[in-house]
């Protein structure tokens, strides 16, 4: 058995991923087992210039707030702003302190320089503005929204105007009240301000596909593109808020997936537009249903892959990526009955495996499940292995 793994796996880089696949996916999904280690973020950067250079893609997007990714795309794509400055502003959860996201930027920004609009890559988070303790205020993407359409269409066919918006939006602080994540009462979603910004955020967008033809006539389809993220982004947050008031049993569990949700609009506007490589844990690409445990509630959801999966089939490709070891979080070498286990005695450092015949290999031998020693890692699970497209191994990951 150990011979056949070994021979399902190959040395990683675009060409051994694509090998895998049917055909070129619209998105290429590369997933991570845990969050903050530059050896992974390394990796993702060297397959996107693989892909850029021999693959045809132009976009990469990342876990992380989508409207924070605009700051990104704006310098990557025209220089706005300075590199130091769009690091803190740009990423969300924290990752404009990674060494290896800031290079990623970087060289974007260099590929770009000199380069037709038609030829340069792109960034973009799709993620939504919300962190673990609690969501943005919609005022952000609901008064970018109504400003981009007041500015070109009939100023009656609007819901409402500028000063009422305000108004009815008050005071950020009341929508980011980091208390209300776990107290529903102290969330304003319910309010009847909110109410009426929920069905404000929808007319606003039913009048932006009404508009279509004359916006993008008007200014451009880039315009119009971003206009419609600004419509997903403050609907999303107008319901992941109505949602953080519930007081039932299954409010944990609607709020974890309309985060995938959100995520999974993201993406699917993505795939509109040009081949992508996506980045993100494992939990939010897989193919299926997602599941953690919060406190003593266990939760469980469709995952943004799964959903995505569900309306791009084969144009959606999802690499799950498996680790040895990461010393310095405690995890050491895996057991060698577990998936990482049997991946760890290649000879590899970095490899690609073929799932398929990874399964053939192990025939009607059954992985163990490894056991996780922090609460970042997610090691694979063993029965999600029909679902991968390709298992990315990275034998040991080191502190940066």
């Amino acid at each position: 058995m150990a011979t056949d793994i070994k021979e399902s796996a190959r040395a990683i880089d675009a060409a051994a991923v694509m090998r895998l696949l049917a055909g070129r996916p619209r998105l290429l999904a590369l997933g991570e087992p845990t969050h903050g280690q530059d050896t992974l973020l390394d990796l993702r950067n060297e397959l996107f210039r693989q892909l850029v250079e021999e693959g045809g893609y132009r976009t990469i997007t990342i876990e992380s707030d989508c409207m924070m990714g605009l700051v990104v795309d704006d310098y990557v794509t025209t220089g706005t702003g300075a590199l130091d400055e769009v690091m803190e502003r740009g990423f969300s959860h924290g990752w404009g302190a990674s060494a290896a996201n800031r290079e990623l930027v970087r060289w974007m920004r260099a590929h770009n320089d000199g380069r037709p609009a038609s030829e340069r890559l792109r960034f973009a988070g799709f993620d939504g503005p919300l962190e673990i303790t609690g969501a943005a205020s919609p005022r952000q993407a609901l008064t970018a929204l109504h400003d981009s359409l007041a500015a070109r269409v009939d100023t009656d066919l609007l819901p409402c105007g500028a000063a009422t918006l305000d108004r009815l939006l008050g005071a950020d602080d009341r929508w980011t009240d980091p208390a209300a994540m776990m107290d529903p009462s102290r969330s304003v979603g319910r309010s009847a301000e909110a109410g009426r910004l929920r069905l404000i955020a929808d007319d606003l967008v039913a009048l932006l596909d009404a508009e279509t033809p004359h916006l993008i006539a008007a200014t451009s389809r880039e315009d119009w593109h971003r206009a419609r993220l600004y419509g997903r982004t403050a609907v999303g947050l107008l319901r992941y808020h109505h949602w953080m008031a519930d007081t039932s049993p299954a409010r944990m569990t609607r709020l974890v997936g309309l985060r995938d949700q959100m995520m999974a609009d993201n993406l699917l506007a993505l795939a509109e537009r040009s081949p992508a490589l996506v980045h993100a844990h494992n939990g939010h690409l897989q193919r299926d249903k997602s599941t953690m445990r919060m406190g003593d509630l266990p939760l469980e959801w469709w995952s943004a892959g799964a959903l995505v999966n569900a309306r791009l089939g084969e144009e959606y490709a999802f690499l799950a990526t498996a680790l040895g070891t990461i010393s310095h979080q405690g995890v050491n070498a895996p057991p060698p009955d577990t998936v990482e286990g049997l991946l760890y005695a290649l000879p590899q450092d970095r490899c690609v495996v073929d799932p398929a015949r990874l399964a053939t290999a192990l025939g009607d031998t059954r992985p163990a499940h490894r056991v996780s020693p922090y609460y970042g890692y997610a090691p694979l699970d063993p029965a999600h292995l029909p679902g991968y497209d390709g298992i990315v191994f990275v034998r040991d990951v080191r502190q940066s």
